[in-house]
């Protein structure tokens, strides 16, 4: 079993594909900054940064279906969102 802990390097690929996925263009500078000054491969780098744009292209692909299931569908609960509290703090979700 393992410690529970990542080493920098590992932590610092995580963070390059995860700075794709959410489309943090600073973060994604730090991250390779940081991955490069503890020598991790640059082939290890672009194999994160890839592995962050499949996250990203799956999480896109689901939410266009989900958005045209949203308007192909009844007619949300208006109260559900923006107007109504979405969350259990009472903030709207858009806020």
């Amino acid at each position: 079993m393992g410690s529970g802990e990542l080493d920098a390097r590992t932590q610092e690929l995580i963070a390059i594909g995860a700075s794709i996925t959410a489309h943090c263009q600073p973060c994604l500078t730090y991250h390779v900054a940081s991955a490069r000054s503890q020598s991790v491969d640059e082939a290890d780098i672009r194999a994160a940064m890839e592995i962050g744009q499949r996250v990203e292209k799956g999480s896109l692909a689901a939410m266009r279906r989900f958005a045209e299931s949203v308007v192909d569908g009844p007619t949300p609960n208006a109260s559900a969102c923006c107007g109504g509290t979405a969350s259990p703090g009472g903030r709207k979700c858009c806020s």
